[in-house]
């Protein structure tokens, strides 16, 4: 795609994902963000200030333009309305995971968007990385054997705002949907089975009863192994995440996202994320997530936090 072929998106939310978005599209030479969509002043002050028109709706952008597609990075919370509101217009979204607070909302926005005829996506940037896809290759092919373990860690440098945390659904929904895709993406099982124990510090008292800052979780799967998700909010290096599968013929490990490397990964498979969505957008085509996968993980993720003892308070054995 090239000069006139050019697939326009609006972003709508400019905030900390929204941000890395952009840059992830700054050069691209195919699919680039034109327009911006934020509520907040001083976020649409900001983009306008690197000269990228910004609107407070997306029924003011529609006043002035029609994008080929929406990229949904506001918080959350907003997705649904967001998604019906892309729905109305007959555009295309492609929402930042997980399309929701837990799995009802996320299935009727893929309601709405399918009532509508609109394509609509899941970004979930980890299936474009090509690391992980080698493996999932080489899973998929038997060269690791049948999967007995999957070990999936996503340690971040420190912790988000309170005020992000206490919206976004807690650890599992906010962090720990990435890995619940991932293993199921990797492996093509379902998550049968879900055991969780939380660590007990949480350092922000304006989260704690709310959020905590580690928890782990061990998965039954539906082959017959098992899984362990491991995510944390404090790894000093920076952003961290890892993945490790023990099958009975093989065994590989990936540190996939490497402080070392910054956000450089990251930037790489959103850019990927973005012409996959084009692609499906004008030739029916994806390699992402649908609907279904993104059901699937707030499931999982739904039961992890509701084993979250009351107040997130780790009682020592005997108490």
């Amino acid at each position: 795609m090239t000069g006139s072929d050019e697939f326009r998106l609006a972003l709508v939310g400019a905030g900390r994902m929204g941000h890395h978005h952009l840059r992830a599209l700054a050069d691209h030479p195919a699919v680039r963000i034109r327009y911006v969509v934020d509520p907040v002043p001083a976020a649409r002050e900001a983009v306008a200030a690197a000269g990228l028109p910004a609107y407070p709706s997306v029924e003011d952008l529609l006043t002035d333009a029609v994008p080929d597609g929406l990229l949904v990075t506001a918080p959350t919370g907003r997705h649904g309305a967001l998604v019906a509101a892309a729905a109305k217009a007959g555009l295309p979204v492609l929402c930042e995971k997980p399309a929701g607070l837990d799995p009802a909302e996320a299935a009727e926005a893929g309601r709405v968007a399918a009532g509508a005829g609109i394509p609509f996506q899941v970004a979930y940037w980890r299936r474009f990385v090509p690391q992980l896809h080698r493996l999932r290759e080489r899973i998929a092919g038997g060269e690791l054997g049948e999967v007995l373990f999957v070990a999936a860690a996503q340690w971040d440098g420190e912790p988000p705002a309170a005020a992000f945390r206490t919206g976004s659904g807690g650890i599992f929904v906010d962090m720990g949907v990435h890995e619940f895709d991932q293993i199921r993406w990797l492996t093509g099982q379902e998550v049968d089975r879900v055991a969780v124990q939380p660590a007990g510090p949480v350092t922000d008292p304006a989260v704690r009863g709310r959020d905590v800052d580690s928890a782990q979780a061990l998965l039954g799967l539906s082959g017959g192994g098992t899984a362990l998700v491991s995510l944390g909010r404090h790894h000093r290096g920076g952003d961290m995440a890892t993945v490790e599968v023990f099958g009975t013929r093989d065994h590989e490990r990936l540190t996939f996202l490497d402080p070392a490397d910054g956000d450089a990964t990251m930037y790489a498979a959103l850019a990927r994320q973005a012409e996959d969505f084009a692609g499906l957008v004008r030739e029916g085509r994806s390699a992402g997530a649908g609907v279904a996968d993104a059901v699937a993980v707030l499931d999982a993720a739904r039961r992890a936090t509701a084993q979250l003892t009351p107040g997130h308070e780790v009682h020592p054995i005997g108490d």
